[in-house]
């Protein structure tokens, strides 16, 4: 036949069981999803295991400012020199001992890298010092909380030493600012100077007034007296870059070392002559840090620093019809630590007001509502901050008057005195605020308000 004729025959396939295909459907999905999970499982752990080696892990610099107190040691003037073999055998003593310390506890010792003694001052011998840590980020707050506990920091004994080398305690460490610790250490830039008796000394930054101070610097100037004084050193001439959260600044500290807690001020941008630049340390020693960021060019500082006799006492009886008193060393800054009671008696038949003229007893972050660090107590009421003038009156003869800083940040302090009052005319001749403060009667009801409290200007027809 004509193979053009032939029909075409097609032929089908048998059908495959559709129940069949119907089941292999389902399965085939389950084995996608499974090996989906499986997938994202493993991806999971994979960066889990990736965050944990990389960053749970990535050590972290923690540097550590501080001082304690040698007490089987007594001071010897070669330890003002840190190039002395005097200073290198002690400071080796005792850096042995910050380190055997460290060793003893869990959360410190397995992360101490180096500990470095930087000066030593009177009393037995107080030893200043920084320690640097490396420490996974997820132990850094147990670090920060056994250098923040004072009993992580103690000496144990070794009962097979009788003797001991050195004996220390009050070992006080507190984290660097960040600024400082980022800072390099330029031994060209590390001065230490002693007062002379009955001189002053003078001192500024590097080039000045000739050329401006260095950028990136990290300077420190390390001011001592003799033993039993204290220092007052004041700015003569101030001027650095504008402030901001990152310019260069000076911070005073009533210590050898740079700790917060013992920081008097904070300084930065230019002042005028008049300005109130001088500051009081509590003991005999006193530091002066400079740092500098990679910006600007400015002139700097001078500054001068004397010793004198430590104050012995504070406060004490005042007795009369009237009379003043303001804080230590007004106008100067008032030093830190201190503590000062007035007691204040007029004649018996006789009230007692103290007038407080100029008041400034600020602290940097503190509400003038809590009065928690720098204050004056009179009636078991705190006042601090900067006020204008006010009264604090008495509804007997006697009052008193309790001033207290802390060991940070000082301030002008105040000019107060001490007035006797008849209780049936407070004011003779005068307008009695209901502050207490007395005013010319022509000055009552004239539109302006003369008593801080406005007192003046009420029920004024």
């Amino acid at each position: 036949q004509d193979m053009n004729n032939l029909d075409e025959g097609v032929e089908f396939l048998p059908a495959m069981n559709s129940k069949k295909m119907e089941k292999r459907g389902p399965k085939r999905q389950v084995v996608v999803t499974v090996l989906i999970i499986v997938f994202l499982l493993v991806s999971l752990t994979t960066g889990l295991l990736f965050w944990h080696f990389k960053y749970r892990n990535t050590p972290i610099q923690k540097v550590f400012n501080g001082h304690l107190r040698v007490l089987n040691w007594e001071f010897l003037d070669a330890y003002e020199n840190s190039s002395s073999p005097e200073f290198s055998m002690l400071a080796k003593k005792v850096k042995s001992t910050v380190e055997e310390i460290y060793k003893n506890h869990a959360d410190i010792g397995p992360y101490h890298k180096e500990t470095v003694i930087t000066a030593f001052s009177e009393g037995s011998v107080i030893a200043y010092y920084w320690s640097e840590f490396l420490v996974p980020k997820y132990r850094e707050e147990s670090l920060d909380r056994a250098m923040a506990d004072k009993q992580s920091l103690v000496q144990r004994w070794n009962p097979r030493l009788r003797n001991p080398m050195v004996k220390v305690e009050s070992v006080i460490a507190f984290p660097v600012d960040p600024s400082i610790a980022h800072s390099a250490r330029d031994n060209s830039c590390m001065f230490s100077l002693h007062a002379k008796e009955g001189e002053v000394t003078s001192f500024t930054t590097p080039g000045f007034p000739n050329s401006p101070y260095p950028n990136n610097a990290l300077c420190y100037w390390a001011l001592r007296a003799d033993a039993g004084s204290s220092i007052s050193l004041t700015f003569k001439t101030l001027e650095l870059e504008p402030c901001r959260d990152d310019s260069d600044y000076i911070k005073v500290y009533d210590s050898l070392s740079p700790v917060e807690p013992h920081a008097l001020v904070r300084l930065c941008g230019n002042y005028a002559p008049s300005y109130n630049l001088t500051f009081l340390s509590s003991q005999n020693v006193m530091l002066v840090t400079l740092v500098t960021n990679k910006e600007g060019r400015f002139p700097g500082f001078k500054a001068e620093f004397f010793q004198l006799p430590k104050m012995k006492a504070c406060g004490g009886t005042l007795k009369g019809d009237s009379g003043t008193f303001t804080t230590p060393y007004y106008p100067a800054h008032y030093p830190p630590d201190t503590d000062c009671v007035w007691n204040i008696e007029v004649p018996s038949i006789k009230n007692v007001k103290v007038r407080f003229n100029m008041f400034f007893v600020l602290e940097p972050g503190i509400p003038v509502s809590s009065c928690t660090k720098d204050y004056v107590q009179i009636n078991g009421t705190r006042y601090c901050g900067e006020r204008s003038q006010f009264v604090v009156a008495s509804t007997t003869n006697k009052i008193e008057l309790w001033f207290h800083s802390d060991q940070s940040y000082t301030d002008t302090g105040f000019s107060a005195e001490f007035l006797s009052y008849d209780s049936s005319d407070p004011c003779p001749g005068k307008f009695t605020c209901n502050t207490g403060r007395c005013i010319d009667r022509s000055m009552r009801c004239d539109g302006w308000l003369d008593c801080v409290d406005g007192s003046d200007e009420r029920s004024c027809s």
